[in-house]
C-alpha cells in the first residue's frame, strides 16, 4: 500500500496545491474587498468582487436557512473520500486522477470555507452586458476542470479499456 501511496503523490500534490491557491485568493481577497465591493479588471467582462454563496453552484439551496452548509459539507466530504479511494485503487487512468485530485482539492477548499465562514467565499465574475455568470471561486473551478477530465476520462477508458 505504501509503494501505492507514494505512486500517487502527484495526485496528492495537486490535491494540496488546489486548496492552497484556493485559500489564498479567498484570504487576499477578503483581506482585500468589502462585501459587494466590486473592482473592474476586463472592462464589460470581468471584475473581482467579494460575495457569500451559503448554497452550492449558482447558489442552489443558498435560502434554505443553515441545514443545506452541513448538508454540503457532507457531499463534499463523501465525493472527496470515495474519490481517494478510487484513486488508491487505480479505478481511474492517468487523466481521471487528476481529474479527481482537482476535485478533491476544490472539495476541500469549498469545506474550509464553510467550516471557517459558514459559507463558501466567491469572487470572480464574468459578465457581458446584462449577462452575468454567477461569481465563483478557484476551488469551483477546480471542480469544474476536474469533472471534464474525469469524463474524458472515462469516455476514453471504455472506448479502448486500457489505463494510462
Amino acid at each position: 500500500m505504501s509503494s501505492s501511496v507514494s505512486s500517487k503523490t502527484r495526485y496528492w500534490v495537486l490535491a494540496l496545491a488546489a486548496i492552497v491557491l484556493d485559500q489564498w485568493s479567498k484570504w487576499a481577497v477578503l483581506s482585500s474587498f468589502q462585501y459587494r465591493e466590486r473592482v473592474n479588471v476586463i472592462p464589460s467582462f470581468f471584475d473581482l468582487t467579494l460575495v457569500y454563496n451559503p448554497g452550492a453552484a449558482f447558489s442552489f439551496l443558498a435560502d434554505q436557512g443553515g441545514w443545506q452548509k452541513y448538508f454540503f459539507l457532507v457531499l463534499a466530504v463523501a465525493v472527496s473520500a470515495y474519490l481517494v479511494r478510487a484513486i488508491l485503487r487505480d479505478e481511474f487512468a492517468a487523466l481521471g486522477k487528476i481529474g479527481a485530485a482537482m476535485i478533491i482539492g476544490g472539495a476541500s477548499g469549498n469545506v474550509i470555507d464553510r467550516l471557517i465562514h459558514g459559507h463558501v467565499v466567491d469572487f470572480l465574475l464574468f459578465y457581458w452586458q446584462n449577462w452575468f455568470y454567477p461569481a465563483f471561486n478557484i476551488a469551483d473551478s477546480f471542480i469544474c476542470v476536474g469533472a471534464v477530465l474525469a469524463v474524458l476520462d472515462n469516455i476514453v477508458h471504455r472506448k479502448d479499456g486500457k489505463k494510462t
